[in-house]
């Protein structure tokens, strides 16, 4: 690269019915916004969402302009790439499943292509001018239809031997949590059986209301009658923020951040941010301090800036 020439990436968030992308030139300390594109996802076929991310690359090229060598590019994608084999699972667009998406993409846009899970990219965007910005370590944890994080120290996201560090959702709730408040072991998707997400993600919350005998009311309107003295979504609310409290005790033990960061449809809910430190600390033993539980900065407009920001840790 010449002195006249800059450095550019594209982030893109990939969901099951839109995909973001942003371009950015490198600008140090911070990444600097030059073009933003949103269409629809391609869901069913794969070589129209291979083309469809190559029309996107090619305008974000044409917006950085020629001073700009090839960017490198940066994907949020939700579900995991076996280790293995390369290929994606778990997607929650059906034309990615089973496919090799990081080398179709690397071939048609010949330019690195880094993919992470969306989750992730979050934490990756809040570790870096986000909510975390400057703390030695944070943890991103997302609470919506599923849940995950991912964990940063010194602003560079640790993705791990398979690149699936965080995945907390999958941690299983232990047996004594399930019988004190007589819950069912619940399927998951992954496989496995009563992980952590089937409970305090949002669709969790609105089991945990509908085991009570209530009805599987969204989170806002259970918080909402609770606010309204409704003692069975005050039962569920508690509950909930119990396994929770657990949870995210459990991410103290295992990475003990300077700070957690919420994301997530349930980030929204100014309760946790009140509440969840003391739920925490009754499964943590003595002498355990929590960190700072915090909302986000930039939410879910993160997921394309934490997946250029990914690009620039993995090429740079």
């Amino acid at each position: 690269m010449t002195s006249s020439e800059q450095t550019g990436y594209h982030g893109i968030d990939i969901g099951g019915t839109k995909i973001e992308l942003v371009s950015w030139l490198d600008a140090g300390a911070e990444l600097q916004e030059v073009f933003r594109e949103r269409i629809a996802t391609p869901g069913t076929d794969f070589n129209e969402f291979v083309a469809a991310i190559a029309g996107l690359v090619a305008r974000g090229d044409a917006a950085l302009g020629p001073q700009a060598s090839p960017a490198a590019v940066g994907i949020g994608l939700p579900g995991v790439i076996d280790s293995a084999s390369g290929r994606q699972l778990s997607s929650n667009v059906p034309a990615l499943n089973g496919r090799l998406v990081a080398a179709a993409l690397q071939d048609a846009l010949a330019r690195p292509v880094i993919i992470g899970n969306d989750c992730q990219c979050f934490a990756l965007s809040e570790a870096q001018g986000g909510a975390a910005a400057g703390l030695p370590s944070m943890f991103g944890a997302i609470i919506g239809t599923g849940a995950g994080g991912g964990y940063c120290v010194e602003g560079r996201l640790l993705r791990g031997f398979n690149a699936i560090a965080g995945e907390w959702g999958h941690w299983t709730v232990p047996a004594p949590l399930l019988d004190r408040y007589q819950l069912p072991v619940l399927d998951c998707p992954c496989g496995k059986k009563g992980c952590l997400e089937r409970y305090v993600s949002g669709p969790g919350l609105s089991k945990l209301h509908a085991h009570l005998g209530g009805d599987a009311a969204e989170p806002l309107a259970i918080v909402a009658r609770a606010n309204h003295g409704d003692a069975l979504a005050a039962q569920a609310l508690a509950i909930h923020l119990d396994l929770l409290g657990h949870a995210l005790a459990g991410l103290v033990l295992a990475y003990d951040p300077h700070a957690i960061v919420l994301g997530g449809g349930l980030s929204k809910l100014t309760h946790l941010y009140q509440q969840l430190p003391a739920a925490m600390r009754r499964h943590l033993f003595r002498g355990v301090q929590t960190p700072p539980v915090l909302p986000p900065r930039f939410g879910d407009a993160g997921g394309a800036r934490g997946a250029a920001l990914l690009a620039r840790q993995q090429t740079k």
